[in-house]
């Protein structure tokens, strides 16, 4: 039933994923083959968030059956408690977390990563034919600040295609993040071991005190190797914390710690979010067994309804505090896990006062 039920939710995701992205895969030139395969890297990403829910319809038609069928009521009166009836239901549960929990470190990574890059391969063939190279696939007007270096970055534009940024220009600050020297070049690229090296561009010295220029070094290439930002990061900045994996939220949030900016908040909800949901099958557990084990005289429906409303009731706290942490209110942390310690203290009231 498990299986059939989170088949049955990733064939409506996968209508949702032909409805947002299969226009757009078309006008990117992708044929039949790679329209599949697309399809086959982005629905892993959606495994981690069906399988609660399928988690609990399965679970609530078998215990709705044993209910039906007056087994419950036969393996009481024979003595058997309680956890020793559902303990086959809490090992499933915890299995289930195992699993949760590798799905959203490793298989969601995974896809979002991969799904965004097969994406940039259709753009970059497409605009290949068209586009100089340098203009393939490029972002444009990347700002990124660095004040642990003390040093501020501004590109034109990037183009993943070459690996280059055009139209540099790098600042570096004093402790009172005065401007020290600026380094502006008409190219730039990060090579792993020797750091960034600019090209065709010139150093400009000045003043901290009046800001005046004092000094201009032309150069034809020069190379910072003590300059270690990835231009990857630099990339990540303004993206939707939704369509970023977890290392990558990662990040971004150890990125914004060390200058204390706010932007950082909605990436430390998504990530903190992502963990404490690995919790999510045994609050499905916990709030679905009170409700399904009830006595023969009560229709087992009414369990049923009472549990997906509790259900959909740890959604909502959710989406509360994600929204109360992204303004600021509470720590991403604790928006995190207080829905989740709160539905298991609703359990754990509920089991109190089963009979």
């Amino acid at each position: 039933m498990l299986l059939l039920v989170l088949c049955a939710t990733l064939g409506l995701l996968l209508v949702q994923v032909l409805y947002d992205d299969f226009r757009a895969l078309r006008e990117l030139g992708a044929r039949g083959f790679e329209i599949v395969r697309y399809i086959a890297i982005t629905i892993p990403s959606f495994l981690a968030l069906v399988l609660p829910l399928a988690l609990l319809v399965s679970l609530m038609f078998v215990l709705g059956k044993l209910h039906r069928a007056n087994e419950f009521t036969a393996l009481r009166a024979a003595g058997v408690g309680i956890a020793r009836i559902t303990a086959p239901v809490w090992i499933v549960g915890l299995a289930m977390c195992a699993l949760s929990w590798w799905l959203n470190t490793r298989v969601v990574p995974w896809s979002v990563e991969e799904s965004q890059a097969w994406r940039d391969t259709l753009q970059y063939r497409k605009e290949s034919g068209s586009t100089a190279p340098d203009r393939v696939g490029a972002v444009y007007s990347v700002g990124f600040d660095n004040p642990g270096a003390r040093r501020m970055w501004f590109f034109n534009r990037y183009s993943p295609f070459t690996e280059r940024a055009y139209g540099v220009s790098v600042s570096r600050l004093d402790e009172r993040r005065r401007e020290l020297t600026r380094i502006v070049a008409a190219e730039a690229r990060f090579d792993v071991a020797r750091g960034w090296i600019f090209q065709r561009g010139r150093e400009l010295e000045f003043d901290a005190g009046t800001g005046e220029q004092v000094a201009s070094r032309p150069f034809a290439e020069r190379i910072e190797p003590t300059f270690r930002e990835d231009p990857k990061l630099m990339l990540l900045i303004d993206r939707k914390a939704s369509d970023l994996s977890l290392p990558q939220l990662a990040r971004l949030i150890d990125y914004f710690a060390l200058s204390g900016n706010p932007k950082g908040t909605p990436y430390a909800v998504r990530y903190f979010g992502l963990i404490a949901d690995t919790l999510a099958p045994l609050i499905v557990l916990a709030i679905a067994i009170p409700f399904a084990v009830t006595g023969v005289r009560v229709n087992p429906a009414v369990g049923v309804s009472k549990s997906i409303g509790l259900f959909f009731l740890y959604y909502l706290l959710n989406t509360l505090g994600k929204s109360l942490a992204t303004n600021q209110i509470v720590d991403p942390l604790t928006a995190a896990w207080v829905p989740n310690l709160g539905l298991c203290a609703v359990a754990a009231w509920l089991f109190a006062r089963m009979r």
